[in-house]
């Protein structure tokens, strides 16, 4: 059964947890839908980068891509930096991903995670915790 591919990109750390954060986003993703073949990969400072997260991704037999910025908002890397790497003009959110295979699949780019209600719970959440444990 061919898959959809999903290539999540963090932006990197120096810290070892914000390789984990991503990771383990991708096995919970993975627990709640077999559709997609995951990778991710990060911007800066964890491997595997973008360009080699893509490299992977194009031996995948998937039917279409969709990049996904694992950021909070729209800055330099993901208005500039992942849509040049993707083969995006800034603004752009479709393309061709060709896998090694020579097939030429669709290639789409989401937004980040942005303003959402279950951000807003999360942190509500979090508040919540940060009160319980620290007051």
């Amino acid at each position: 059964m061919t898959k959809h591919g999903l290539l999540i990109i963090g932006h990197g750390s120096r810290l070892e947890y914000g390789k984990e954060l991503i990771n383990e986003t991708a096995k919970m993703i993975a627990e709640k839908t077999d559709e997609y073949t995951i990778i991710t990969c990060s911007m800066e400072f964890n491997e595997p980068n973008v360009e080699e997260g893509l490299a992977e991704m194009r031996k995948k037999d998937i039917d279409y891509l969709v990049a996904i910025p694992m950021f909070l908002a729209k800055g330099i890397h993901v208005l500039h930096d992942i849509p040049e790497i993707l083969g995006l003009s800034e603004g752009e959110f479709r393309g061709e991903f060709t896998l090694a295979d020579g097939r030429k699949i669709p290639l789409v780019y989401a937004n980040p995670l942005g303003s959402d209600p279950l951000l807003a719970n999360l942190m509500l959440k979090n508040a919540e915790t940060a009160a319980a444990q620290h007051l």
